[in-house]
């Protein structure tokens, strides 16, 4: 089986790599059977001499490949026909902009392995870059936050080299007694406690959260059941929410009264009521000044992401009583950082991080007959037609433009 690592050619580039040198190194090892080859690429965060160093061909000739490893889409004119590939195909969701790619996919007998559904027995992700976008999310939400307020100056995190780099710059920061809330215990959520708690900022449960002032920053972690309630008031649970979304409202409103900064980091489902409106953001005691909005839904839960943002123009202001965006300084604007590409500022620790797990549970698959059905739903199309589980996207692909 010889796996190929193709360059990233989409726009704006992408230097991240789901294996990195050592993983190839690991592969290699344990798969005696397995050959890698490497396409040259002057972007990508490991560089050629890296890979040549650890013996790994880095030629341009992909088609020799069996399976084809890269990380954001392959644009049409670049698909190799009748290969494996994974990577990210932005398509599950019926994303209009993707169409004609999965149209291209089905036409060159491509089976497509996405990076999204990669899933275990109980429909877990089990690789992802969730984690990392988390950590530069709450960074770059911490960064808005001193500029908001003219308190301090933070350089971008693209200019960083890993997340302690990234530590060192916030443990420097002295914050005012501010209320921080996150919401999501996921890897987006939790990667994002990772940068607070090392910052030593103090976590507190709801109660205090809601009802106390303190003399120091604190934060507060809640997940669906904290900022949903059932309409019909009786008790529920995570599970219930998930299962019934559509019979719960948002109670989340009470912790926008006290909160000054606010870290999005939650899953955020069809049919699930949005966190807070428009009218919401209107309302007097609306408290919250800077969103950093690391799920980034358009439009969505979050009412004041209106666009995504960019690595290089990260932060907008969002004005609640005319529903537009204004200079983030603007003194009535709710400053928002909402960029939909975070792991890419952090691309070696992303890399990595990615390329343990798709090791670990991804690369076996080849060699064991999938024996845990890894490869069996992340496919999405063989032999030029969509899979059983993703049957659902055949109206998508006819639809007419």
């Amino acid at each position: 089986m010889k796996f190929g690592i193709i360059r990233e050619r989409k726009n704006p580039p992408d230097r991240r790599v789901v294996l990195t040198p050592d993983a190839c190194t690991r592969i290699l090892d344990k798969f005696p059977e397995a050959e890698i080859m490497v396409e040259p690429s002057p972007i990508r965060v490991f560089s050629d001499l890296e890979y040549g160093e650890k013996g790994l061909p880095v030629k341009s000739e992909m088609e020799n490949c069996d399976v084809l490893i890269g990380v954001k889409e392959v644009p049409i004119a670049d698909l190799i026909p009748n290969k494996k590939y994974f990577f990210f195909s932005h398509t599950i969701k019926k994303q209009p902009y993707n169409r004609n790619l999965l149209r291209a996919i089905l036409e060159k007998n491509i089976e497509l392995y996405d990076h999204e559904v990669i899933t275990g027995i109980k429909g877990q992700r089990l690789v992802a870059f969730g984690r990392y976008a988390g950590i530069v999310g709450a960074y770059n939400g911490l960064r808005a936050y001193g500029l908001k307020f003219s308190l301090f100056q933070l350089p971008k995190a693209e200019t960083l080299a890993d997340q302690q780099a990234l530590i060192s710059e916030l443990r420097r920061v002295k914050l005012p007694n501010i209320k921080i809330l996150l919401t999501g215990r996921g890897r987006v959520g939790n990667g994002a406690k990772e940068m607070l708690d090392a910052m030593e900022i103090k976590k507190v449960g709801v109660a205090d959260y809601l009802n106390k002032t303190f003399e120091e920053p604190v934060y507060c972690q809640i997940d669906a059941s904290e900022y949903n309630k059932r309409k019909d008031g009786v008790r529920s649970n995570k599970a219930d929410f998930f299962a019934h979304p559509e019979d719960y409202r948002s109670n989340f409103f009470r912790f926008a009264k006290v909160t000054d900064f606010y870290i999005a980091g939650h899953f955020y489902g069809d049919g699930a009521p949005y966190l807070f409106t428009r009218e919401d953001a209107k309302h007097p005691h609306f408290n919250i000044k800077v969103v950093a909005d690391v799920s980034c839904d358009i439009d969505g839960p979050v009412a004041t992401t209106i666009r995504s943002s960019t690595i290089a123009d990260p932060i907008y202001g969002y004005d609640p009583l005319s529903e537009t965006e204004v200079d983030f300084m603007d003194p009535h604007a709710i400053a928002v950082m909402a960029v939909d590409n975070l792991p890419c500022e952090l691309p070696r620790d992303a890399s990595i991080g990615f390329g343990d797990a798709f090791v670990k549970y991804v690369i076996p698959a080849f060699f064991n007959g999938d024996a845990d059905g890894v490869l069996e739903r992340s496919r999405m199309t063989k032999n030029g037609k969509l899979t059983k589980r993703y049957a659902y996207l055949q109206d998508y692909i006819d639809e007419k433009e």
